[in-house]
């Protein structure tokens, strides 16, 4: 039951080209980073990655957008990264964006074996109609655009068919763990961490305090261990502040 891997290299060493990847975090906080960065090492290209947001410029996924590692993209926020923008807008990478509360959704439904579920959310606009545009081609026109999907009406409302998201690996962040793979995240950096890691076929986590099986209280636990399958331990995980501010004393 020991599942704790020695390094994020071993970690995601059979992460294959072409693979999807659930990624937690919310902006820059909790983001898997050291596992991020062992996968930018590593090499897979090709990849589909289902995540709030691409990271920011030099962070997070934007290291291996930048790279050129990105096929596609599941998301549901696009801002902050201008070269996410760039290769957009060139026809270099496809975008399917998703309102936030339907990808949490998703991916809690893959999660819970659940293969799809009715939402009122997006119903009138292009995300039920069909028509966004995935991707561009090279000369700025849209080469592939989003299909129709089914609307039905329940007790007179109508609602969109959204389907459950399973990917082939998810990486997470979490501020403690055990050897069992039981999760605790800390505060704002749950965010979409959960979600990733139960939806995730192959789950891998990166933890800042590793401790022994049962020092964690089990009330405590948010990502039971069966969800996990693989521990690393990052005690200095890199948790850059996205946006500082500063005041003068006495303003």
């Amino acid at each position: 039951m020991d599942k704790v891997i020695a390094s994020a290299a071993e970690a995601v060493a059979d992460v294959r080209d072409g693979a999807s990847l659930a990624v937690g975090g919310f902006g820059m906080s909790g983001v898997p980073a050291a596992l991020i960065a062992a996968l930018l090492e590593q090499g897979a290209t090709d990849l589909e990655t289902i995540s709030n947001n691409l990271g920011i410029d030099g962070f997070g996924l934007g290291t291996l957008l930048a790279a050129g590692r990105i096929r596609r993209t599941i998301g549901s926020y696009v801002g902050n990264n201008k070269e996410f923008a760039r290769q957009y807008l060139a026809g270099e990478i496809e975008l399917e964006l998703t309102p936030q509360g339907t990808l949490a959704e998703r991916l809690r439904a893959g999660g819970a074996g659940i293969p799809a579920f009715f939402t009122p959310a997006g119903v009138g606009t292009q995300v039920a109609d069909g028509g966004l545009p995935w991707r561009h081609d090279a000369q700025g026109g849209v080469a592939v655009r989003s299909p129709r999907k089914e609307v039905r009406e329940f007790g007179g409302r109508s609602y969109v068919l959204e389907e459950a998201i399973v990917p082939d690996f998810a990486l997470v962040h979490a501020w403690m763990g055990d050897r069992h793979g039981n999760l605790v995240y800390r505060r704002s950096s749950r965010n979409f961490n959960p979600v990733c890691a139960a939806a995730g076929r192959i789950t891998i986590a990166q933890v800042e305090h590793l401790v022994e099986p049962g020092e964690i209280d089990p009330d405590a636990v948010h990502t039971t261990g069966i969800q996990v399958q693989r521990v690393v331990h990052v005690p200095d995980a890199d948790k850059p502040v996205e946006f500082r501010t500063v005041r003068t004393p006495g303003a």
